[in-house]
């Protein structure tokens, strides 16, 4: 938010109301939920798997574990979780966009992840979960178009277990030599990706425009601590264009 100026926020580099920027984020992502598997393998060249795929392993899910992964979009971290925490575990897909909540239940039935996965389309903001009801809460790529982003942590260590852990991953601030190379193909190369194989370049130039927007590494981990998260860390991923944070709710 703008401190200087109320009710005012982020839409990529345009200052919005608070409202409209919930709702224009919901119109991106209602525009490429049906290609936004494609397209992130084409915007990372399939790195965003070897990403996700470290944050399932530093999460130290167990068998019987509940989950709760925000911003679930279309399951990849779902989809590894379920066999994780077996039948007697719960993974809750959760996602404030219809239309990405049902991309991510049609392709995990599709794959057969039925029996201990649960979809909820919700505000991460205002989560309908009692507290202390998860062992484990994680967030990949969303959290920069939350709203209020305090609110969200809040919320997340709220009906967190003591003891438990949040895992967010997440778009950041990459180490200097990376920058002039990664600018040209955030503004230049992503939306002409967008607009040729998802119709959309306006979409893929917010995305780019959040990504710049969004809480670098330390800033992140202190709005964490400040939600009252404990023992927060994070990693850097290819150079710091993506970080891992980790926090405890002791």
């Amino acid at each position: 938010m703008n401190d200087d100026d109320p009710g005012k926020t982020h839409f990529g580099y345009q200052t919005v109301s608070e409202s409209e920027k919930t709702e224009r984020v919901g119109q991106v992502f209602h525009s490429v939920a049906s290609r936004y598997d494609v397209m992130n393998d084409l915007m990372s060249m399939g790195i965003h798997r070897v990403w996700k795929r470290y944050t399932v392993e530093r999460a130290g899910v167990r068998p019987g574990m509940r989950i709760l992964d925000l911003a679930g979009g279309t399951g990849d971290l779902a989809s590894a979780f379920a066999p994780r925490v077996g039948p007697k575990g719960q993974v809750v897909v959760c996602d404030i966009n219809a239309s990405m909540l049902q991309a991510g239940r049609d392709r995990l039935i599709d794959e057969g992840r039925v029996g201990n996965i649960d979809y909820v389309q919700a505000d991460a903001e205002v989560l309908p979960y009692p507290d202390e009801a998860f062992d484990r809460i994680t967030m990949a790529f969303g959290l920069r178009n939350v709203t209020r982003k305090e609110n969200a942590l809040a919320e997340m260590r709220r009906v967190l277990k003591p003891g438990g852990r949040v895992l967010i991953l997440e778009f950041s601030q990459p180490v200097a030599p990376l920058r002039p190379a990664y600018d040209v193909y955030s503004f230049k190369l992503l939306p002409l990706m967008g607009k040729l194989v998802a119709n959309d370049a306006d979409s893929y130039r917010y995305l780019a425009e959040s990504i710049r927007m969004h809480p670098d590494q330390e800033t992140l981990a202190g709005l964490m601590r400040d939600a009252g998260l404990e023992r927060v860390e994070y990693d850097n991923l290819t150079g710091g264009i993506v970080a891992l944070h980790r926090a405890t709710r002791l």
